[in-house]
């Protein structure tokens, strides 16, 4: 007789977004360096990126992100990796030539984003470089996006340019041989904590086959019940303006930490 395999569930990925050098939660789209009165903030924190990466060791939160929003941001980035090496992916401005850097002091993987996307257009070649140089297994390839109709393209340059590149099965399945993990905001719902882009979870869900990371609207904490749902446990989500950590009101961080036990324990996985 055998044992059936447990069916994996949807986690809570934490992270740590970092503009001019602190923790924020910023408005999708609103970051643009040539208008900086655009810019829309929902929580500018008092405390360091290292107190949050400190904060997620603790309770053994692995694969969260901290992501560089422009230039500024090295130092912070570098004490929040120091405080938990190992344990946090890094990306924002990620090239070939910086990559193996903050994989040494301290990444867990490198997040590439623009870098692939030359003139709007992506590049293969610049992909398979990066996988060769690291390894798949610490390359996370972003390809956040924004809908055009009834599609999702991926957008780069803080989420204003879109590029000539959608997110389907396709895409997914080519990129999937020389990186490890997606990470995909949903740009256009991103900050405004009126919930997720539920039709692009589900699509997600039939088309990954690595683990995803989705991001945008998520605003209580049945949103991870909904994504385990949507995507049949395949895709992960984080929170950013709804936890109380960057000073939302309707989901508490220990609601998260508590559904990654669970489910940690109900699916057979270490939560890390």
């Amino acid at each position: 007789m055998t044992t059936a395999t447990p069916r994996r569930h949807s986690r809570f990925r934490p992270c740590i977004d970092l503009h001019d050098g602190h923790v924020k939660q910023i408005v999708g789209g609103t970051l643009d360096d040539t208008n900086p009165n655009a810019l829309r903030t929902n929580f500018v924190a008092s405390e360091s990126a290292a107190y949050y990466a400190q904060c997620y060791r603790q309770h053994s939160l692995t694969g969260g992100h901290v992501i560089q929003l422009g230039t500024g941001n090295e130092q912070a980035a570098t004490e929040a990796l120091a405080a938990w090496p190992g344990g946090l992916q890094l990306g924002g401005q990620v090239t070939i030539g910086n990559a193996r850097r903050w994989l040494d002091r301290g990444a867990s993987k490198v997040i590439v984003t623009s870098w692939l996307f030359p003139d709007g257009q992506f590049s293969m070649d610049r992909l398979r470089a990066l996988s060769e140089d690291i390894g798949r297994d610490r390359l996370v390839v972003d390809l956040s996006c924004r809908r055009q109709g009834s599609t999702w393209m991926v957008a780069m340059d803080r989420w204003r340019r879109i590029t000539d590149t959608e997110v389907n099965a396709e895409t997914l399945h080519r990129l999937a041989d020389y990186c490890s993990e997606f990470l995909i905001h949903a740009a256009d719902v991103e900050g405004l904590c009126r919930g997720i882009d539920e039709a692009l979870v589900q699509r997600l869900g039939e088309w990954t086959t690595i683990p995803t990371t989705y991001a945008g609207g998520a605003n209580h904490i049945s949103d991870l019940e909904l994504v385990d749902h949507l995507s049949g446990g395949k895709v992960d989500l984080t929170f950013g303006s709804a936890l109380d950590l960057f000073g939302g009101s309707t989901v508490k961080f220990a609601d998260c930490i508590a559904w990654n036990q669970q489910h940690a324990c109900s699916d057979g996985r270490d939560v890390a």
